[in-house]
């Protein structure tokens, strides 16, 4: 009769003498020191398998002004050497759990990485959410996680917090246009517990968080390593504001702070700016239309002193600021300044005086916005010629200041000494029109010079002359982009100039000849000169022709050559 399994192994058992017993149990520990050898190599090889895959990430400042650029908030490329222990994983698992993350990247036509996840603007959903929440524990390496412009996972944040647990090297986190409701204001702050190490915070374009931020801050712990913040356009509310304010004070080590577009928010500037009196790291403070009045910049500027580091200061389109002389002179604190944004402020004569005596001190600035503060133009040319203090100066828009001759002609002669100019924006100011000759020595000292922005300037033949004589001489290659639209005083001889001599301009990107939208013109002999050098332009990918009026047979060449020159020409 034949045994059954069980009763084989019993009687084999009772057969073994005690030394075959005992030499087993040896040849037992001797096997499993091999397959711990054996298991060890092969995470050794998946390990590089891995780096394989590593991409590194660069940051860009949308800015613009949408993201922080490098060095905004300092170096984060650091991995953190503290690690939390974690538990030996079966190597079966791991493999299948790393070509889970790889299946599911590959879904959204992005590549897995160790220590990036990239799924900007893949159209997530709740679901893909809740999957790459499972997907966490096969992640723990993670440091950069960027999930922003994914509107359609606003309400499911909670299928993905709780997991976070498991990338506890997290340091960068991006949900920026997500539709984040209150509810997922919540549940991430809940998390935040979870992810001590975290750096960075983008929650830029929720405006579903209006009146709810206090979700969110009330969760953040004391002495949390979180050196950016953004909150760009999120509906904050005074409420919301005076929330933050309590959460810097757990933020010693805050060095970007990005506020902008959030209209009720100028209420609460005393009590956030108290608290910012604590982060001496303070580099970079964006306030762009929020609401600011002429005592909120008085509040502000009162804590100028306690930011020895404060390297770019944006308070634009404030437009009920004004007063600005007492935040002007308060401005020399800022011994590393390299930005100064404070275009449409409403400045006054006695702002713009206060600022002609401080802005010889700013030598480290190189980024000046003035633009659309009308009373600048009116004033006398020495704020201007005030410039030639600042060499490291390589941006400058005073565009719509309404310039008079003397203003513009104390720009042009200050601009000779700034070797370093990138961009120059004159746009809307008409004095131009006519004395594009009193820059000629700054183009061509300027050999940097990338964007030159001239709309609507009232030019004429000879300064377009200008720009053809300075570019043909090989002062303006480097020069990307050329706005001279909406210039409609150019009569057809100043083109076909201009068209003669454009080829010289090997770099340029983008060019705009557009003309004024209550206007319309034919376009004159300069055509074929603009047909036969546009190929002859291998870097150009936008040209702007609106409100030329054009024959068939003209629109059809220039489709000709946009099909076969890959550019981008706008007309109507």
């Amino acid at each position: 009769m034949e045994m059954k399994g069980s009763e084989k192994i019993e009687e084999q058992v009772q057969k073994r003498s005690p030394f075959d017993m005992l030499f087993g149990s040896i040849q037992r520990k001797k096997s499993d020191k091999e397959k711990t050898d054996i298991f060890q190599v092969k995470r050794f090889f998946k390990a590089f398998d891995k780096e394989a895959t590593k991409t590194t990430n660069e940051k860009n400042e949308e800015v613009s002004d949408i993201k922080p650029g490098p060095g905004d908030y300092g170096d984060y490329s650091k991995t953190n050497e503290e690690t939390s222990p974690t538990k030996e994983e079966d190597p079966l698992d791991l493999d299948l759990g790393w070509w889970k993350v790889k299946q599911f990247m590959e879904k959204y036509d992005k590549k897995a990485e160790i220590q990036f996840i990239n799924l900007n603007n893949c159209g997530l959903t709740a679901t893909g959410i809740k999957e790459l929440g499972s997907l966490m524990p096969y992640l723990p390496d993670v440091e950069e996680m960027n999930l922003s412009w994914n509107e359609s996972v606003g309400g499911s944040m909670v299928l993905m917090t709780p997991h976070l647990c498991h990338v506890t090297r997290l340091r960068i986190l991006s949900l920026s246009n997500c539709g984040l409701t209150a509810d997922d204001a919540g549940s991430l702050g809940e998390a935040l517990q979870h992810i001590p190490n975290l750096q960075v915070l983008d929650l830029s374009w929720n405006s579903d968080f209006r009146g709810a931020l206090s979700r969110l801050t009330q969760h953040f712990s004391s002495n949390c390593e979180l050196k950016s913040l953004s909150l760009t356009e999120c509906s904050l509310k005074a409420e919301d504001g005076d929330s933050l304010a309590h959460a810097l004070r757990k933020m010693p080590k805050i060095e970007f702070l990005e506020l902008s577009a959030n209209k009720e928010l100028g209420s609460a500037i005393k009590n956030i700016t108290e608290e910012l009196k604590n982060c001496s790291s303070l580099c970079v403070l964006k306030l762009r239309s929020t609401g600011l009045r002429q005592d909120s910049i008085s509040y502000l500027s009162s804590a100028f002193q306690y930011w020895p580091y404060l390297r770019k200061l944006d308070l634009s389109c404030n437009k009920a600021t004004g007063g600005f002389c007492a935040a002007a002179a308060r401005l020399t604190a800022f011994k590393r300044l390299e930005l100064l944004d404070i275009h449409q402020c409403s400045l006054s004569k006695d702002d713009v005086t206060a600022l002609t005596q401080v802005i010889p001190l700013l030598s480290n600035l190189q980024f000046l916005d003035l633009s659309s503060n009308k009373s600048i133009g009116f004033s006398s040319e020495h704020l201007f010629s005030r410039l030639r203090f600042l060499p490291k100066l390589k941006s400058v828009n005073i565009s719509n200041c309404t310039l008079q001759k003397d203003s513009f002609a104390g720009l042009a002669e200050a601009s000779h000494y700034l070797l370093d100019l990138e961009m120059l924006d004159l746009s809307w100011n008409k004095c131009v029109g006519g004395n594009l000759k009193l820059l000629f020595e700054t183009l061509k000292s300027a050999i940097g010079l990338q964007s030159l922005l001239l709309s609507s300037c009232n030019l004429v033949t000879q300064d377009l002359a200008v720009i053809a004589s300075v570019a043909q001489n090989g002062n303006l290659e480097r020069l990307e982009q050329l706005d001279i639209a909406y210039n409609d005083t150019i009569p057809d001889e100043g083109w076909s100039l201009f068209f003669e001599s454009v080829s010289a301009l090997k770099n340029i990107v983008e060019l705009d000849i557009s003309l004024r939208p209550s206007t319309s013109h034919e376009c004159g002999p300069w055509f074929i000169h603009l047909l036969s050098n546009l190929v002859k332009l291998p870097k150009l990918k936008e040209l702007g022709m609106q409100r030329w009026a054009l024959s068939a047979a003209e629109r059809q060449q220039l489709s000709r050559i946009q099909m076969e020159n890959n550019i981008n020409i706008h007309y109507d």
